[in-house]
């Protein structure tokens, strides 16, 4: 059976799609496997200090879109270090700067639009969170 012009073409595409994600796919892998996990906490906080006062300022300009832009970022940054997958796992002891990115949106829209979803007691531990964060990574 010869080989049409269309299914040239399709292959074609079909390479040139894998090619061009494969240098994403494989950036995505090495800058998880290359990072040292000792890091983690001054990323943390470079990310939450550049974040949070943006955050404070939608809060204030009541700028609900700001916090679906803060989710994509917040889980761009989970993805670079692998904690989002538990792909690193060696950043269980720094669980107070996991859990510090992961809930400071949240902690956004709440202090926006409080309603009954909010849990109570998050925003506290959130401020603990971001402290125990910062202390750690000074100590880096």
């Amino acid at each position: 059976m010869p080989f049409h012009r269309t299914s040239r073409h399709r292959a074609a595409s079909l390479v040139l799609r894998t090619l061009s994600a494969l240098p994403l796919v494989l950036a995505a892998s090495l800058a998880t496997a290359q990072q040292d996990p000792s890091g983690f906490p001054l990323d943390s906080v470079g990310y939450l200090n550049e974040e949070l006062p943006r955050m404070e300022a939608a809060i204030a300009a009541k700028d609900r879109s700001f916090f679906h832009g803060a989710m994509v970022r917040t889980v761009a940054f989970s993805e670079r270090w692998g904690f989002k997958s538990k792909a690193n796992p060696e950043l269980a002891a720094y669980s107070m700067c996991t859990a510090a990115v992961m809930d400071y949106a949240v902690v956004g829209m709440c202090r926006l639009a409080p309603s009954e979803e909010c849990e109570p007691g998050l925003a506290s531990r959130f401020d603990a969170n971001v402290q125990r964060c910062r202390e750690v990574a000074a100590r880096k």
